[in-house]
């Protein structure tokens, strides 16, 4: 094999992917069962942020959460999300379904348009990859609006 490398060749990168944790946290009830169960997790983990956080937690067929992680931190007042970084997280993490939710600083749970259409955006991917969204909370310091709940989804 020569050594020679032709000035018309493409370098491919050889890449192997794999899940980090960062840190764990305990979740006492161990199964989902209720939006309410989920929103204190989520409350804890970005409840009290200044800035919006959009946030998965990917579920196991037991309906008990295996990994959460942050997806976009915005501003004040939004934050920009994208299904592609949804279910990355899911994908690598095995998930059967997922938790989707976000933050509003402001205290005001009262989804946005633009709520509405990233949640029926996110719902379409998961059923081509086969991952359920079971709910997208919207949550603050002390309260928390769930789309299921809600009719939203």
């Amino acid at each position: 094999m020569s050594n020679i490398i032709s000035t018309n060749s493409k370098r491919i990168n050889v890449v192997s992917i794999k899940l980090v944790k960062e840190k764990s946290i305990n979740y006492l009830p161990r199964t989902i069962s209720s939006p309410n169960d989920i929103a204190k997790l989520f409350q804890e983990f970005i409840g009290d942020s200044d800035r919006e956080q959009f946030v998965v937690c990917c579920l196991n067929t037991k309906n008990q959460p295996t990994e959460i992680s942050i997806v976009s931190t915005g501003c004040l007042d939004s934050t920009v999300v994208h299904p592609r970084e949804v279910f990355k997280i899911a994908i690598l993490s095995n998930a059967a379904s997922i938790l989707i939710c976000h933050n509003h600083p402001s205290g005001n749970l009262e989804p946005s348009n633009e709520d509405k259409n990233i949640t029926n955006r996110i719902c379409e991917v998961g059923k081509i990859h086969g991952i359920r969204v079971l709910d997208h909370l919207i949550v603050s310091d002390n309260s928390f609006l769930s789309f299921k709940e809600s009719g939203f989804l």
